[in-house]
């Protein structure tokens, strides 16, 4: 038959015992301590680390039906294939969608925040334009 332990309710201190105080003294290894600087919108391609230049963050509400999208334009010198590429990972890490469409990408709702993040990791200078 199992027992019923109740919290005292008298003033009397709590005796709890830990389930994972038997883990302490197995000899495992230390778990390593986590970086705070290392956040899921961090996942941009790590090759880049020289200045590419000025792209423009622009948040759009008009000709959209009222939805908020978050533009990048003003690349120089960057392709097609990379801007996809780059157009993904930030899709990914920031949970939306998006769309590169004449040479700028266009990522679903006001993300620009993240976007600035990601597009420094990868060696642009972000600029936030714009309302």
């Amino acid at each position: 038959m199992k027992v019923k332990k109740r919290m005292p309710t008298n003033g009397e201190p709590i005796v709890w015992t830990s389930p994972f105080a038997t883990l302490n003294n197995m000899g495992l290894p230390p778990v390593p301590a986590l970086s705070t600087e290392a956040a899921p919108c961090d996942a941009a391609p790590t090759a880049f680390k020289k200045n590419r230049g000025r792209v423009d963050i622009i948040r759009q509400i008009a000709h959209r039906g009222g939805k908020t999208v978050t533009v990048v334009s003003g690349f120089i010198g960057i392709a097609l294939a990379e801007k996809e590429t780059l157009a993904k990972e930030i899709q990914k890490s920031c949970g939306t969608g998006g769309t590169v469409k004449e040479g700028r990408i266009e990522i679903q709702g006001d993300q620009r925040k993240a976007v600035a993040r990601i597009l420094t990791h990868a060696g642009f200078r972000p600029v936030l334009a714009g309302g």
